[in-house]
């Protein structure tokens, strides 16, 4: 029997399945919170450790020169900023975790720290970082940047920007709020120190102007496919997000990630290797088949929001290939190299149209019943040693409150009942919880 595992959601803040039968008013109402917070309520009563709020800042016209695609599908916008709707769906749960995304590439780290801080004080200690470099000169432009750096640098530059958060969080010592009304001293002046830091791309006196919230440094958060990537997230992050294909791929990416955590001092236990799953689920078997096979169907529209979205991510232009010829094999990308470099390899031999079919479910294939799909994760996580799973909701037809209901109300109990997932929070933070097995 496999050890308990850790259950997430991952999601962009943006429009939902909007063209399902099931999207009711979303398409128009879900800047509001409303859907989102009815999800958060949903996950927690089903056990769910955190969420995940994915990110970009920018409307690309890389796809065939214009940005009529992205518009048309809601690819990458209309998107709002996650780091708002953290504390609202914190003030609506009471144990889960909450992640957003903010960029190394354009955030001061002094003003990204001091938001953290806020917010895991506003949460009790219930809000994560999922730590990010951008992969688009596009989204560089609307901050003034013309061009991103080179790839593996802005991991040299993610590096240092980590570390001058880090301090800040640091700069104030534990029992530094005194509040003693004899002496009048709200804050002991000894215990809060500037940081002082000059660097290559950062220059920041600190202290940080409050101190560290409940967690000291929230979870961090992070999704490192490259080389310079991976072992990124091996020195700093608490939970890794994963999307390998296949048990063999899955095994080695942890086993390659604990191998970096320990070279760098860390304890591996400490990194959650998190991989991204998208069940299908039916009463039956065979009507998850069919549902499977429906929401793998190569449409136009998959055409499009597939090739549209590999290149907002890679900065290549996908229209101008020919779907019925193979890709070449020499395209480089300054952004998503590790996107890129798996869609290549699942075009080798094949046309382009050949290796979009089936790219929707990118790990493992999860079709069934609530308690077959159940027995299968079990076997999976038995097999790779995994720490958990990440559902993401299909964007196309299945982000909706349908399908995190069938993931609630189904999966999670027949989880539960395999004594899987957790059936309470017994510890006071995000971190802790994490921590907790």
């Amino acid at each position: 029997m496999a050890d308990p595992f850790h259950l997430a959601w991952f999601t962009p803040f943006k429009t939902p399945a909007w063209k399902s039968p099931w999207a009711a008013g979303t398409a128009t109402e879900w800047l509001n919170g409303d859907y989102y917070i009815d999800m958060a309520r949903a996950l927690e009563r089903a056990g769910f450790d955190f969420m995940m709020f994915e990110d970009s800042t920018l409307v690309s016209d890389t796809y065939g020169g214009s940005q009529d695609n992205d518009l048309k599908h809601g690819l990458h916008s209309p998107k709002g900023d996650p780091v708002p709707l953290l504390p609202i769906l914190a003030q609506h749960t009471k144990h889960m975790g909450f992640i957003a995304t903010m960029s190394t590439s354009f955030y001061p780290p002094f003003i990204l720290a001091r938001t953290m801080a806020t917010m895991d004080h506003l949460t009790r200690g219930r809000v994560g970082w999922n730590v990010v470099t951008s992969s688009e000169n596009l989204a560089a432009q609307n901050y003034g940047i013309e061009k991103l750096l080179e790839h593996d640098e802005r991991y040299v530059m993610a590096e240092e920007f980590i570390t001058v958060v880090k301090g800040l969080w640091d700069s104030w010592e534990p029992g530094a709020i005194i509040a003693d009304r004899e002496t009048g001293v709200l804050v002991d002046p000894t215990k809060v120190h500037p940081i002082h830091h000059k660097g290559k791309y950062f220059d920041v006196r600190g202290p940080l102007n409050l101190p560290p919230g409940p967690q000291g440094h929230p979870v961090i958060c992070q999704a490192g496919g490259s080389p310079a990537g991976r072992d990124f997230a091996s020195k700093h992050a608490n939970v890794l997000l994963c999307q390998p294909s296949g048990l063999d791929e899955m095994k080695e990416y942890r086993d390659d990630i604990r191998a970096r955590a320990a070279a760098h001092g860390r304890n591996p236990d400490d990194i959650k290797v998190m991989y991204i799953i998208q069940p299908v689920l039916g009463e039956t078997a065979q009507e998850a088949k069919e549902l499977a096979a429906r929401r793998d169907e190569l449409t136009q529209d998959q055409i499009e929001t597939q090739l549209g979205i590999m290149s907002i991510t890679t900065e290549v232009d996908f229209a101008q290939f020919d779907l019925d010829s193979p890709l070449p094999e020499d395209i480089h990308t300054n952004g998503h190299a590790s996107s890129l470099k798996s869609l290549v390899k699942a075009a080798a031999g094949r046309t382009l149209r050949e290796a979009l079919l089936g790219r929707t479910n990118p790990a493992v294939p999860l079709v069934g019943t609530p308690d077959s799909v159940a027995a299968q994760l079990e076997e999976v996580a038995d097999a790779v040693g995994g720490d958990g799973f990440l559902v993401r909701g299909e964007p196309v037809r299945t982000h909706s409150r349908r399908y995190v209901d069938e993931i609630a109300s189904g999966l999670a109990p027949a989880l539960r009942r395999r004594g899987l997932i957790r059936s309470a929070y017994d510890k006071p933070t995000f971190k802790a919880n994490l921590s907790a097995f």
